[in-house]
């Protein structure tokens, strides 16, 4: 019985731990969208041209927050490159708070239907895309990422 249930733990860890930072979906052409949130509208087709990372997020997400002083820093550091972050958060007060908090300076949109990262195929967050200028995913990031790390802003960088 003991060894059954290391066995099933066992294949739950690595089920759990495969998340696809691999997916089928790179060096595919990246899902297109609109998104208006009430405030404003990204229409990811008009990136064309540019670079983009895709960040999937929430106000409520411990690894979502541990990674927004990097995710900023990288903003600073790499102003050409096109930085959309797509909340999923629900109440649009909190939300708005949460930006003026942490002075947010990204393009960043409240998807409360979880449309788009539905779309991408995002079951957990944080996760993010890269995208290239032509617009084909090349990389996924999956949970908190220190995007400012060198081989991070050299694979970027690269495209």
């Amino acid at each position: 019985m003991r060894r059954t249930l290391s066995s099933l733990l066992l294949l739950l860890l690595a089920i759990g731990c495969d998340r696809g930072q691999h997916p089928g979906s790179v060096a595919k052409s990246a899902p297109q969208f609109v998104l208006t949130d009430g405030d404003q509208t990204i229409d990811l087709s008009k990136l064309r041209g540019h670079t983009v990372l895709l960040n999937f997020w929430a106000t409520n997400c411990a690894p979502c927050i541990e990674e927004l002083p990097s995710l900023l820093a990288l903003h600073q550091k790499m102003p050409d490159l096109d930085i959309v972050a797509i909340s999923i958060d629900d109440a649009p007060e909190a939300y708005h708070r949460f930006l003026l908090r942490h002075h947010i300076d990204l393009k960043t949109f409240r998807d409360p239907d979880d449309r788009i990262n539905a779309l991408y195929g995002t079951s957990q967050i944080p996760e993010s895309y890269l995208i290239d200028r032509n617009g084909m995913l090349r990389r996924k990031f999956v949970n908190a990422q220190n995007w400012t790390s060198p081989e991070i802003m050299g694979y970027i960088a690269s495209l």
